[in-house]
């Protein structure tokens, strides 16, 4: 399989953030892979790692919804913000471990391509490369 330039892990729950990072440095799908604990840490590395250079941008953010400092909400709010050559290239996919149906409806009006409950699986994985980048894990 083709690996993906970079995925974007963003948690607040360190644990969570490292038991993904294994996962996903077990599966080989990412060159590599970064984290941030909270939306505003992930704004600030998105600007130091792409803010010219498209291709330098995440393929892939998995992004927690609830985190103190800025929410996922909140990130996706300040993402849609950012140039649209930089959104297109980059696909998101909220992990949550539940939702209220008031959240549920704002982030379905928010540029995200999936909603994933956590925990992060290998067929969760699977699912979200074969659907949004047409690979699939060998």
């Amino acid at each position: 399989m083709q690996k993906l330039s970079s995925i974007l892990l963003v948690d607040d729950d360190s644990t969570t953030n490292f038991l993904n990072e294994l996962l996903l440095k077990r599966l080989d799908v990412a060159d590599k892979l970064l984290t941030a604990q909270n939306g505003r840490e992930a704004l600030a590395t998105l600007g130091e790692i792409c803010p010219q250079a498209v291709a330098d941008c995440p393929s892939l953010i998995l992004l927690d919804v609830n985190m103190p400092v800025m929410n996922g909400i909140e990130f996706l709010e300040a993402y849609a913000q950012l140039p649209v050559e930089q959104q297109e290239m980059v696909v998101i996919v909220m992990l949550t471990t539940s939702m209220h149906a008031r959240d549920l409806k704002r982030v379905q009006e928010l540029p995200i391509a999936g909603l994933v409950n956590k925990p992060l699986t290998k067929e969760k994985v699977d699912s979200i490369l074969q659907m949004h980048f047409h690979r699939h894990l060998e």
